[in-house]
């Protein structure tokens, strides 16, 4: 349903203000799908937004609770759901592009609105009253259809575990908490983005450049160098230091989870994921480590022939290209001309095509784009319905943090189509006109175009009524399921041959060539894997420790004994560091994913058993892609994870998928 205004007073209160309101935000765009009219966005729009917005929220959630008819899913959790479509509005754009595009102006906003958001979010959350009426409902949830059911207790649990039920000390003290831990999370971004800016200047390689040049540069004490400034990123007692901001924010994640009687934040953030408990986590990764560590070892042997002598860090992926040469005669100068970053994205649409029956129309000049290399795509499904609005914003530059990303500038629900941006940091494309060079691509960059893409399929393809639920709203540790999956498809040989084709000839990838990318998919596993799980087991260590253990912290060294004694203990070799440092891992500082790195293993079982039965039936099966739209795709979060999983696969998945499809089984 679209959403609406549940006050009339509210609309005259902002019309009030400005009778002919001039800011963007607080008008109805008349733009083609409903897209972000971006050229007519000024940064002065942003606060003004933001504060209608907030206000507008208050006066809705005050209306929910004022209403004296007994608490209903029609008037309590419909209007709770569809409270701020102003506040929704501006925030869809403003922190889409506070990571895409963060100049300094963007950051100032960044600062100034993210506590009046957290403060606003907290008021919601501890409002006792509102929260009467949320129980009532909950309680009495058992005629309301499944997807009501799922969305009553998402918002009901969200309630409780923002402390709601507290006392009134310790509830002031869980505000305040919240407030800081966003500041402080914002504050982190900001910093690691100067310090990937910074790697730049220093090495002349970006953040996202770092394992490719790693494995062509034949300079040993240049990859020593690169591999120091990269690994110490938030580490050199600056300006922009992370490790003050890395222990406040696990103390406050700590003390909060205490507050509400957990032992430690890492059992707070597992109590509502599928994998439940740390204990369970720990007990899942700690077994892949060792299978990883068995095969680093065993390559470490083999680099080290070619080297002649002892690998270290700065080591690894050099001699492992020429490992990779001499197994299987391929390294990335053969394969990146036939991946060109359009050639690729072409393939990505070839997949979701032969899968789900879905079409791709270009639509840059018809719809706003907010930077010049970025470009917009409808999508409609088979039989011309519209999906959704695609952005791809695919090319690195200065003001976009790393990484890669999917996200929403609008979210799917009942009469709404989803725009969906994925963000990646890829080489961008030569300048010189004379001598025109597309931006190409290694077999990663590949996969995590896919990868990416497997989000966005989630978001366009959900058919859920209410936005808690819709798309990606789902568990932190089966969310990543649907991305890796898509990964899938990147190699198949009836994708890459409508898509990978040389940049310069037009020529197809060679079958050979294809035949070697196939094989080569499981080689390096032991470093791939391991660097992976170690910062998974990291981020569980410095998560599952308690308020007092955390006292005995006190400074950067302290940070970096603790990351020395996990290492060891979860028995990392030297060769190998966390795919993450602590002082640059975002994921777990500033992007959602605290105690929760792990899902990206825990997702991948999942994917792979998944993949077993597209294998089993035929990749290309029609009835398969169905069951797999329909079960999974299309819905959300409205129903358990697991549910969804044996209703797809018949029975549990089979944890051993994912050692066989990494090639680390025995």
């Amino acid at each position: 349903m679209k959403k609406t205004l549940l006050l009339i007073a509210a609309m005259a209160m902002l019309s009030a203000c400005n009778e002919k309101p001039q800011n963007i935000f607080l008008q109805e765009w008349d733009t083609p799908y409903g897209t972000a009219p971006f050229s007519k966005i000024t940064t002065d729009q942003y606060m003004p937004a933001f504060k209608a917005g907030l206000e507008q929220q208050k006066a809705n959630i005050e209306a929910i609770v004022k209403n004296p008819d007994a608490p209903t899913f029609e008037n309590t959790i419909l209007p709770y759901e569809n409270a701020s479509p102003i506040l929704d509005k501006v925030q869809g754009v403003f922190f889409n592009l506070s990571e895409s595009d963060s100049t300094p102006e963007m950051q100032a906003i960044e600062e100034e609105v993210t506590p009046l958001i957290t403060d606003a979010s907290n008021e919601i959350m501890m409002n006792e009253d509102l929260f009467a009426r949320v129980k009532a409902v909950y309680e009495n949830s058992a005629s309301l259809t499944r997807e009501q059911q799922m969305v009553v207790k998402k918002i009901y649990e969200g309630f409780l575990r923002n402390g709601v039920g507290l006392q009134p000390e310790a509830k002031k003290r869980f505000a305040e908490i919240s407030t800081r831990l966003a500041t402080l999370s914002q504050k982190f971004g900001q910093n690691l983005l100067a310090e990937n800016n910074a790697f730049k200047e220093k090495t002349g390689i970006t953040v996202s450049e770092y394992y490719d040049f790693m494995g062509s540069c034949e300079d040993r004490e240049k990859r020593k160098e690169v591999f120091l400034a990269y690994s110490s990123r938030g580490n050199h007692g600056d300006e922009h230091d992370n490790n003050a901001i890395v222990l406040e924010t696990l103390r406050l994640r700590a003390e909060m989870a205490e507050l509400l009687g957990y032992p430690n934040f890492a059992a707070y953030q597992l109590s509502n994921k599928m994998a439940g408990t740390p204990e369970t986590v720990d007990n899942f990764l700690q077994p892949i480590m060792d299978a990883s560590i068995r095969s680093a070892n065993e390559q470490v042997k083999e680099m080290e022939k070619i080297a002649g002598h002892k690998i270290k860090a700065w080591d690894w992926s050099f001699y492992a290209e020429k490992l990779r040469a001499q197994k299987y005669a391929l390294d990335e100068s053969q394969t990146k001309p036939y991946f060109h970053a359009d050639s690729v994205m072409k393939g990505v649409f070839t997949a979701a095509e032969k899968i789900y029956g879905l079409h791709f129309e270009e639509v840059t000049g018809e719809v706003e784009v907010y930077q010049p290399t970025v470009r917009a795509y409808k999508i409609t499904d088979a039989d011309g319905s519209l999906i959704g609005i695609f952005y791809r914003d695919y090319f690195v530059r200065p003001t976009k943090r790393g990484g890669a990303w999917m996200n929403n500038f609008r979210e799917q629900e009942t009469g709404v189509r989803p725009i969906i941006v994925n963000v990646c940091n890829f080489p961008a494309p030569g300048t010189d006109p004379t001598e025109p060079k597309p931006s190409l691509l290694t077999v990663d960059n590949v996969q995590t175009a896919f990868h990416e893409f497997g989000h966005a399929l989630h978001g366009f393809l959900s058919q859920c009524h209410y936005v808690t639920v819709s798309g990606t709203n789902v568990a932190r540790d089966f969310v990543e399921m649907f991305s890796q999956f898509n990964e899938n498809f990147a190699f198949v040989p009836e994708i890459l041959a409508g898509y990978a084709n040389n940049w310069e000839t037009g020529a197809p990838i060679p079958a050979e060539l294809v035949e070697k990318i196939r094989k080569s998919l499981k080689f390096n596993q032991g470093f791939t894997t391991g660097e992976l799980c170690a910062a998974s087991i990291l981020d569980m260590k410095w998560h599952e420790l308690s308020s007092a253990e955390l006292a005995n912290f006190t400074d950067a060294q302290s940070v970096r004994d603790f990351e020395t004694k996990v290492c060891d203990e979860m028995g990392l070799i030297g060769e190998i560091i966390p795919r993450y440092r602590t002082t640059y891992f975002n994921h777990i500082m500033g992007s959602g994913y605290s105690a929760g790195y792990y899902g990206y293993l825990w997702s991948e079982v999942l994917a792979v058993d998944a993949w077993e039965r597209f294998k089993a039936e035929g990749i290309f099966n029609p009835a398969t892609a169905k069951a797999f739209r329909q079960t999974f795709l299309e819905k959300g979060g409205s129903e358990e994870p697991m549910t969804l999983y044996k209703q797809f696969r018949g029975a549990e998945p089979d944890p051993s998928a994912l050692m066989r499809a990494r090639g680390l089984s025995d």
